[in-house]
């Protein structure tokens, strides 16, 4: 079978999970079956799109391993969308309208209060030659034939809608501007796009562009509609600091972690930490998508990106955490659930910390500074110190060792102490502990 898909995002600004979960399906399913995939930047809105963000999504989707065959930008084929309009009106298939914003509103609103479906009502020569001579400028839509438009979807299975619950679409804007619909299904039929794969909220936009693929004389693709990604209102930017790719990857997220929930969240198959591609393209198949809500939850996110830290080599992460050694890598790497946290921790080993102790865990904390083992220290020297003052003193399990955790690093968490204490050094232990 081949395959040639395309990602479209918008340049107007950064990636978040949705567009990224698109994306990644997208290049799975044309992997897995040896195809094309298309970087379609969709910058038909010249004022509100930006170089910089075609720019971070070219960097989010290489941070991610989402790598592209080809690279078209719909700004650079306005000649082709001008053709095309040109052909439909031949067709008598693109007619011009006047209303404006206010009185579209007011027709649906008029149209709800009858019980009827907010469906545009063509107008009449009539009413265009009065607007023409207001002086108006027309936007041009598409006139849908009165038929049922009907495919198989990979995911959805048949589907079936009738012209008659449509509006026409708007194709181009009064300024000429073509809109997504038409530039779209011009792009896909020249470019000989063979799957579109797509949110569920598209499936309106489907069944007119099936008709808008027909009169252009195109191919019409295959389409594949995804159950959208449901979040928890307010959890990523509570969490992670927003959510998009950028947020994550500042928080020190994981691509594959990214990756691994991204790719497996609305299916059957079990969401896991993978730590490259090969495993989640491999498995890609459309049978496994259900029709819910693609649960998109952080904490699973966290937990995969966790499970993939703790697997990681320095030599996986030595670019990204230059100011640390492999020492204090393997040290910390257990105990941590971003990137991020390695530099909290770098922090804490080598600046001053504050501890909250009471008076009896202070008098406790200097009775031991004496029987600390003398240096070279190992892993072995923290139960070394612990067996020596277990005989001096009452104190036990975490009566005994949270005030030395604490005094020493001013958490109540984290790596354990016998791979701190080398890193830390007898002098500033001794600091530490009589501060």
């Amino acid at each position: 079978m081949s395959v040639k898909v395309r990602f479209a995002p918008s340049p107007t600004g950064f990636l978040h999970v949705g567009n990224v979960r698109t994306a990644l399906v997208n290049w799975l399913f044309a992997r897995k079956h040896g195809g094309h995939f298309l970087l379609r930047i969709d910058d038909t809105d010249i004022e509100r799109s930006k170089d910089e963000y075609t720019t971070a999504i070219r960097e989010d989707l290489g941070w991610l391993g989402i790598t592209w065959d080809s690279e078209e930008h719909q700004s650079k084929r306005f000649d082709r969308y001008a053709l095309a309009a040109e052909k439909l009106r031949t067709q008598n298939r693109l007619y011009a309208c006047y209303e404006t914003p206010e009185e579209l509103d007011i027709q649906r609103k008029m149209q709800a209060s009858r019980g009827l479906p907010p469906i545009y009502k063509r107008p009449t020569e009539e009413q265009n030659k009065k607007y023409e001579v207001e002086g108006r400028k027309p936007h041009y839509r598409f006139l849908l034939n009165d038929e049922e438009v009907a495919w198989d979807d990979l995911i959805r299975g048949k589907v079936a809608m009738r012209a008659t619950t449509m509006s026409d679409p708007v194709l181009l804007r009064a300024d000429g501007v073509p809109v997504y619909t038409l530039a779209s299904v011009v792009d896909d039929g020249e470019l000989n796009i063979t799957h579109v794969i797509r949110g569920e909220d598209h499936v309106s936009n489907t069944a007119v562009q099936v008709q808008l693929y027909k009169a252009l004389g195109y191919k019409v693709p295959e389409f594949a509609h995804m159950a959208l990604l449901k979040t928890k209102e307010g959890e990523m930017s509570k969490r992670l600091g927003g959510n998009d790719i950028r947020a994550l990857r500042e928080a020190g997220i994981l691509p594959m972690a990214v990756n691994s929930l991204l790719a497996r969240i609305g299916t059957s198959d079990a969401v896991e930490a993978f730590a490259d591609m090969k495993p989640l393209t491999d498995s890609f198949d459309f049978k496994r998508f259900g029709r819910a809500p693609a649960n998109y939850d952080v904490a699973e996110l966290e937990k995969l990106n966790e499970k993939l830290l703790h697997q990681l080599p320095f030599a996986a992460v030595k670019d990204k955490i230059t100011f640390a050694d492999e020492q204090f890598w393997l040290s910390v790497r257990n105990n941590i659930k971003t990137l991020a946290e390695v530099q909290q921790w770098f922090a804490i080993m080598h600046e001053n910390v504050e501890a909250s102790l009471n008076h009896d865990e202070r008098a406790f904390i200097r009775s031991v500074v004496n029987q600390l083992p003398a240096e070279p220290w190992s892993e072995s020297t923290y139960d070394a110190w612990i067996a020596a003052i277990k005989p001096t003193t009452q104190r036990k399990g975490k009566e005994l060792f949270m005030p030395l955790r604490l005094a020493l690093t001013g958490r109540d968490h984290g790596p354990e102490l016998k791979k701190l204490l080398p890193l830390l050094g007898r002098k500033k232990v001794v600091e530490r502990l009589s501060a």
